[in-house]
């Protein structure tokens, strides 16, 4: 017994995915004893020198009235994703997608009309690239109340941070180098801006909320465009690293925000380096877990995509990954209490009142339990220069 699918949108990931489907196909039938057959691949472009080049063909309404029972979306953007994701799903076909933008802005709809149409609307690529979260989060950790997570889920500001400590790059020339060899766009705005890893924040966070909607609008994000080599020289300083973090914590209204942060060097996340991305999960009963692996690039994308086609493909209805409509109110960023460190000339001279303090070198002092908008008061009464979150 075959099942036939239609992968829309010919790409990078699309193009992965239906490698991974061929090479592994005996592999595949084996584990779910069903023969996953490409039938279609959708898109505006021929691809004369592909081997799947006879599979290719234009016309959507070819795609959405054949016999197809699931579709690859990894076209990207929120327009004709959204609208061939409609179309699939109204008609009862599953989609499975790695489009973070489309996932974070349109998942409850999405997700409703799946669970109406007794079909899957699988995202397990949408953050991470290959390494499995998404999963994990709503079934093997599912008996947790999730108290936080904090990751590194952007690999391009991730190598350019990495490029910046162990080259001792600026930041531009440091982009540069990650768009030269690929792992930057033209317009790297997205991801130097934290919005890609802001996307990414809102899908995990949702997850985390018990599908309580955290719209990735109501999420601060701040990029790392104003990171120096002077900064990453005072991170080393103090055994610590920079980092751009995604950060949710559960509370009375949760906590979710988009930073760079000087990671400690006890912390998991110090070592993740490169293109890599890692994500450290607390529960209340598991206490704390890493997800660590290749965040982007073709195979192990497609590798994360091709797990949600055979998840689909075993039959798993979406009714239990329900988000709400409207998005939950979060914690205004100025309430939220962080840990800090101010940098200043002389450590010594400084006397901070009111908070926990810890001196870390003859310029930096590490405050704990500010409230981010009283952070501005705190920098006039010490003098301090700067100051960035501080990640145990």
């Amino acid at each position: 017994m075959a099942i036939n699918i239609a992968i829309m949108g010919f790409g990078t990931v699309g193009s992965g995915v239906a490698e991974t489907l061929d090479i592994n196909k005996d592999v595949i039938a084996k584990r779910i004893g069903k023969e996953i057959n490409v039938k279609y691949i959708l898109d505006i472009r021929d691809f004369p020198d592909s081997r799947f080049a006879g599979l290719v063909t234009h016309d959507a309404d070819e795609v959405f009235s054949s016999d197809i029972k699931i579709a690859v979306e990894t076209i990207g953007g929120a327009r004709i994703a959204y609208e061939y994701t409609k179309r699939a799903l109204s008609k009862g076909i599953s989609v499975v997608t790695s489009n973070k933008e489309l996932v974070s802005t349109k998942g409850p709809e999405l997700l409703k009309i799946a669970a109406e149409n007794n079909c899957c609307y699988l995202f397990e690529a949408a953050v991470g690239g290959g390494i499995p979260i998404i999963r994990p989060l709503y079934k093997c950790l599912a008996a947790n109340k999730i108290t936080k997570i904090a990751g590194i889920v952007n690999g391009t500001t991730n190598y350019i941070l990495s490029q910046m400590k162990d080259e001792g790059l600026d930041f531009v020339t440091a982009l540069k180098q990650a768009q030269e060899n690929g792992f930057a766009e033209a317009n790297p705005s997205a991801d130097i801006d934290g919005i890609d890893a802001q996307r990414k924040l809102s899908i995990l966070s949702t997850i985390a909320n018990d599908g309580a909607y955290i719209a990735p609008e109501n999420i601060r994000a701040e990029g790392i465009s104003a990171i120096t080599t002077d900064d990453m020289a005072f991170a080393r300083s103090i055994g610590c690293d920079i980092k751009l973090i995604a950060y949710f914590e559960a509370d009375e209204k949760p906590i979710a925000y988009v930073a760079p942060a000087l990671v400690d060097k006890t912390n998991l996340l110090f070592n993740v380096n490169g293109v890599f991305n890692a994500i450290m999960v607390d529960g209340n009963s598991l206490g704390r877990a890493m997800f660590y692996g290749q965040g982007a690039g073709t195979m192990p994308t497609a590798s994360a995509v091709c797990g949600d086609v055979l998840e689909a493909a075993m039959g798993n209805p979406s009714e239990s990954r329900a988000w709400t409509s409207e998005s939950v109110e979060v914690m205004p960023y100025d309430e939220i209490i962080a840990d800090i460190v101010i940098r200043v000339d002389d450590a010594s001279a400084v006397v901070v009142k009111g908070y926990s303090c810890v001196y870390l070198s003859e310029e930096a002092i590490l405050v704990n339990g500010v409230k981010h908008k009283d952070i501005a008061e705190l920098i006039s009464e010490t003098g301090a220069k700067s100051w960035m979150h501080y990640l145990k």
